[in-house]
């Protein structure tokens, strides 16, 4: 896209309470059936519409019929028991009851295109979709049959290819995996998460993005961050491979986060989304909170090269705080655009 300075999100927005239990992350539904997908479509459709209101340029569906940016997925795929759980630790910051690989996966049919068809519908401008990476999948599972979180991230990352090209055919411009688990696993992330994570976008002709961050603004992130010290130099460990790969977009976590905005150097010549959105609070940004962010970025990072976002996705927060934070990004972006302009 041609515009400058072009926003986005970085993924999920709150659901509506008719929809789930609203601020919850693997919240229920309220609906069953033919009802819950008509409603996951009214909600969509209600995302999109408080996106483009809000002054943001390349939409997404809110994962608003889904109910986890990982989980989802996971769900449609053979090879999964969701009966056999086991206790895990996650990202090493907190346990959680998680299905087991049980036998080899695949994905017996396409998990979100019919969504992505439906938000394809909204609008006439450009849109973005996402889906968990393959080490962050990884993370997310017990493996009682592989026995090697390379060769399942490698199986992950074929499984990703198949639904990322049936994406694109539904015309989705921007296909993003969602890798936090790079901001905690470094080792792995330079030996083989970088490579499953090109494997995942391989072939692909729209452009593809990595959203690494430090997680959405539930406890056991916030209480995680407390004890990364003055500056938070995770990114330093994978940039310099990140630079080098095939990945169009890398999307970080700037906003009111202690990250050195100079790391941005590390990956010169890719397009960045600039995270200028706090995700962890309910304190709305001011525009001109958002615009210094932005002015701040761009000592490192070519204006065409730079999209505005939020730090995560803002699910567990209120539509009301959600949306005033969306109309600061548009408003913002849009102060910076005009400086650049004059």
């Amino acid at each position: 896209m041609t515009m400058l300075l072009p926003t986005t999100t970085a993924g999920s927005l709150p659901k509506p309470s008719w929809l789930a239990e609203p601020e919850k992350l693997w919240a229920a539904w309220k609906h069953e059936g033919e009802e819950l997908v008509a409603a996951k479509q009214d909600a969509l459709r209600l995302a999109v519409d408080d996106q483009k209101k809000a002054g943001i340029d390349i939409v997404g569906d809110g994962e608003q019929t889904r109910q986890h940016f990982v989980t989802t997925f996971i769900e449609h795929l053979e090879g999964v028991d969701w009966e056999k759980k086991q206790v895990m630790r996650i990202r090493n910051r907190y346990d959680a009851s998680v299905p087991s690989v049980v036998g080899a996966v695949s994905r017996p049919r396409s998990v979100f295109v019919e969504d992505a068809k439906y938000l394809r519908a909204q609008t006439d401008g450009p849109i973005k979709w996402t889906l968990p990476g393959p080490m962050t999948m990884i993370d997310t599972l017990y493996d009682d049959h592989y026995k090697s979180r390379e060769k399942l991230a490698w199986e992950f990352a074929c499984i990703l290819n198949e639904e990322a090209k049936e994406l694109e055919a539904a015309g989705v411009d921007i296909v993003q995996f969602d890798e936090p688990a790079f901001n905690v696993f470094f080792d792995e992330a330079n030996d083989w998460g970088i490579k499953t994570l090109e494997r995942a976008a391989e072939g692909l002709k729209c452009e593809t993005a990595v959203h690494i961050c430090y997680g959405y603004g539930i406890k056991a992130n916030t209480d995680w961050k407390k004890t990364l010290g003055s500056e938070w130099r995770q990114y330093e460990e994978i940039f310099p491979n990140l630079q080098k790969s095939t990945i169009d977009i890398v999307s970080l976590e700037c906003q009111c986060s202690r990250v050195p905005m100079d790391l941005i150097e590390l990956i010169r010549g890719k397009k960045v989304m600039v995270g200028a959105i706090d995700v962890a609070t309910d304190t709305v940004e001011t525009p001109e909170e958002v615009a210094a962010t932005l002015r701040n970025a761009l000592r490192f990072v070519d204006a065409d090269k730079l999209i505005p976002a939020t730090n995560c996705g803002m699910a567990p927060l209120s539509r009301a705080v959600a949306n005033g934070k969306l109309r600061a990004l548009g408003a913002g972006a849009e102060i910076v655009r005009k400086e650049l302009a004059a």
